[in-house]
């Protein structure tokens, strides 16, 4: 199964947005810059840099316009954030970012308490967002929430997905991410949906967004690269969740999704030291553990030293 593996991953990095979203203490303006500025350098496909939401709904994004405007570019890595709405396109259009999120869920009743309207009406929105975006640079990416479940209306079907997947495309969108966004995928249903979209869309650019609210995020990883996905979502340090979904926890982790690339020996051009380091950074930022596993046990590859006892025992035994 391996040797069909994509050998070239993407990997997009969410921490700035999705993780810290939910952060009880406000996470400074020049903090959230420098971390981005630091991020850019590491070989990343994209970071989804902020949300243009209201300060209201998410206070921890309200200086959304002074972080996007004080960012070194790299011109290697794109910068995206989420926009809710037609004023947050115009907000994101002014300042010339590379490409918007936006979001609707498979789950009509999820929709309701995340945008607060009917997929029909997210669906419509999207219309106007594409023609307001029209002649721009602007690339529009369409993230489908509760694609493998829903907190509230249980598993979602195959079919409904890739209605919605047509629906986003016939509003102009260019790209798709299929969200697990209370981590109720397992990989047979990641693998059957992701053979769905390849089969029907071969050429569609798709990202899949997991959480390890179940342990099964890099699990859920393997399986979409058997389908032949190549980009992913991920959060350093692991942090994130949807507050506006019950019991979604963190993201899957940067440091650890790169690590099993790289021991797997796929390439996605990430600089996993240098993610290590941001990650124990992030952790004083954030004051608290962050879920993360290869900055708690190490790399694979690392080794101990030797204790003093069995060093003694060997030596005796050569004697």
């Amino acid at each position: 199964m391996f040797e069909h593996f994509p050998q070239r991953v993407l990997v997009n990095e969410v921490v700035t947005r999705d993780g810290f979203q939910s952060e009880a203490e406000f996470v400074p303006t020049a903090t959230k810059i420098e971390l981005i500025n630091a991020l850019s350098t590491q070989g990343l496909n994209k970071i989804e840099v902020t949300s243009f939401v209201s300060p209201r709904a998410v206070p921890n994004l309200r200086d959304a316009e002074e972080v996007v405007t004080a960012l070194n570019r790299n011109t290697d890595t794109t910068y995206v954030a989420l926009v809710p709405n037609e004023r947050g396109c115009g907000r994101a259009l002014a300042l010339d970012l590379d490409e918007i999120n936006l979001v609707m869920s498979v789950s009509e009743t999820h929709n309701l308490a995340n945008m607060r309207m009917t997929c029909a009406q997210s669906l419509d929105q999207f219309a106007r967002i594409s023609a307001m975006t029209a002649g721009s640079a602007m690339r529009l990416n369409g993230s489908l929430a509760t694609a493998f479940g829903c907190p509230f209306e249980g598993l979602q079907t195959e079919d409904t997905v890739l209605h919605y997947i047509e629906a986003y495309l016939e509003q102009g969108l260019h790209s798709i991410t299929l969200a697990d966004t209370t981590g109720m995928a397992v990989p047979n249903q990641v693998y059957s949906l992701c053979r769905a979209v390849r089969a029907r869309w071969p050429d569609l650019e798709v990202t899949l967004h997991f959480h390890n609210t179940r342990g099964l995020g890099l699990s859920n990883v393997l399986a979409a690269l058997a389908a032949g996905m190549n980009q992913f979502d991920a959060s350093l340090g692991g942090l994130g969740g949807c507050p506006f979904a019950p019991g979604a926890t963190g993201n899957i982790c940067t440091e650890d999704l790169v690590h099993m690339l790289a021991e797997m020996q796929l390439d996605c051009g990430v600089d996993l030291a240098g993610l290590l380091t941001q990650s124990r950074q992030l952790e004083a930022i954030v004051g608290h553990p962050l879920p993360g596993q290869i900055n708690k046990a190490g790399l694979r590859t690392d080794t101990r030293p030797v204790p003093e006892s069995v060093t003694q025992l060997r030596q005796s035994l050569e004697a």
